[in-house]
């Protein structure tokens, strides 16, 4: 029989045994943090040195791993490609940024970036500014702590560009976009991931754009079609199809003035102020103010005659939606003026409308009192509601009469880009006949 003594005896053995493992991982891991360090300190001074020195042609490919910086990536040269392994696989971490505030910042044409991920940046992740022909392809931004309003405003933001395409990419934790185009012409953002940002896709004051087949869900607004004053041109002409949009219900988390801080919590896809928008064979779901909110700026709060440009047009005209999914949403709208008026119209246990409308129109553009047919807001989209809140006359007109809107309007072209290939797996025809649907 063993004694106590004995059994203490092994008991010590053990757990001087332990101890002794976790002294040697501590000192393994002790180790490896300066080995990282020197890695990424390495990996960063050869990364800036490929990009100031890069020509025209060049490929710079970025392997496999994760690489702490500092300091704020910029490229200035047409022509160039940076690769990396995967968005899972070469990760440029800003975590400890200090220097700068862009992850990466291009002001070039022809490029191409892909297959890595930028996370923690101070600021905006991926700014693209002026160029064209631009993919952005497979990449993944990210703030890692979550929704935060002290998170970088943009995630993936092609500004002021030609002929782009953003595919195949992940943007998480954005306090403004998580996937923004502005000020551009002839847009394809396709086949994307945006989650848990205050705005998950964004086109805003852009001419042409086609917005399919990506997943906006957990973000405060899924996807806007914008016009905002003040900017070099208006935008128009956007299609958003073949989406699925659902449970955007996260607390708006932006900062206060900014437009995306009037977005409320619980809106599917919302269209403020931009012309012949068309939405339509998308799957949008459990948005808990709107499945879809059409609104003027003047909606927005923070019209201002003194600071806004005198041309610029508040008013949303032209808008289709068409052949749309819509289920659950409405049920918990955003904002005081909303839960009143959908707990007056609709009861405790009702919900608002697939469809919410400001009912603001451009009294100016009216023929007998009607607004002109190419202007409407045209709904055909078998027994979705709309609700009219009359906010251009202090909501004194409310009404669910869905038959002033029950009209078509001319189809959009679809975009083509010269340097677009088709999917692999999928032939050009498919994809032809899926952007036509």
């Amino acid at each position: 029989m063993k004694t106590a003594a004995h059994k203490m005896g092994i008991a010590g053995v053990a757990l001087a045994a332990v101890l002794a493992a976790a002294c040697s991982q501590d000192k393994q891991e002790n180790r490896a943090e300066p080995a990282q360090a020197s890695a990424s300190a390495d990996f960063q001074k050869q990364l800036l040195k490929q990009l100031i020195s890069a020509q025209p042609g060049d490929v710079i490919e970025l392997p496999a791993g994760k690489y702490q910086l500092n300091r704020s990536l910029s490229l200035n040269v047409d022509g160039v490609t940076i690769r990396g392994a995967g968005m899972d696989k070469t990760i440029l971490s800003f975590k400890d940024q200090i220097q700068g505030a862009e992850g990466l910042l291009v002001n070039a044409s022809n490029f191409t970036i892909e297959d890595l991920a930028i996370e923690d940046t101070i600021g905006d992740a991926l700014k693209v500014n002026e160029g064209e022909n631009i993919i952005i392809r497979n990449i993944r931004v990210e703030w890692t702590n979550g929704p935060a309003t002290e998170n970088g405003a943009y995630g993936i933001y092609p500004v002021q560009t030609k002929n782009t395409l953003v595919e195949g990419t992940v943007a998480i934790g954005a306090s403004d976009a998580g996937i923004y185009v502005g000020q551009s012409r002839n847009v394809i953002v396709r086949n994307n991931r945006a989650e848990y940002n205050v705005a998950g896709i964004e086109i805003e004051n852009t001419i042409g754009a086609d917005v399919y087949d990506n997943v906006a869900t957990n973000n405060t607004g899924g996807i806007l079609v914008f016009n905002m004053p003040n900017l070099p041109q208006p935008g128009h002409s956007t299609r958003v199809f073949n989406n699925k949009v659902f449970e955007n219900n996260t607390e708006n988390f932006g900062h206060e003035g900014t437009p995306v801080a009037a977005v409320p919590a619980g809106s599917g896809v919302v269209i403020n102020s931009n012309d012949n928008v068309e939405i339509f064979n998308n799957e949008i779901a459990d948005n808990d103010t709107s499945n879809v909110i059409v609104s003027s700026y003047y909606m927005a709060g923070y019209y201002s005659d003194k600071s806004t440009q005198e041309a610029f047009d508040p008013y949303p005209e032209g808008i289709y939606i068409y052949d749309n999914q819509f289920s659950g949403g409405g049920t918990s709208p955003d904002h005081l003026e909303l839960k009143a008026l959908k707990l007056a119209k609709f009861g405790l246990s009702g919900s608002l409308p697939d469809i919410l409308w400001d009912g603001v129109v451009n009294a100016e553009k009216m023929v007998d009192g009607l607004v002109p047919d190419a202007l409407k807001l045209c709904i055909d989209n078998g027994d979705a509601g709309i609700i009219n809140v009359d906010a251009g006359n202090d909501y004194k007109n409310i009404t669910t009469d869905i038959t002033p809107h029950k009209c078509s309007l001319k189809k959009l072209p679809q975009i083509v880009l010269d340097f677009d290939q088709p999917v692999e797996g999928e032939s050009e025809v498919a994809q032809v006949e899926a952007a036509d649907a």
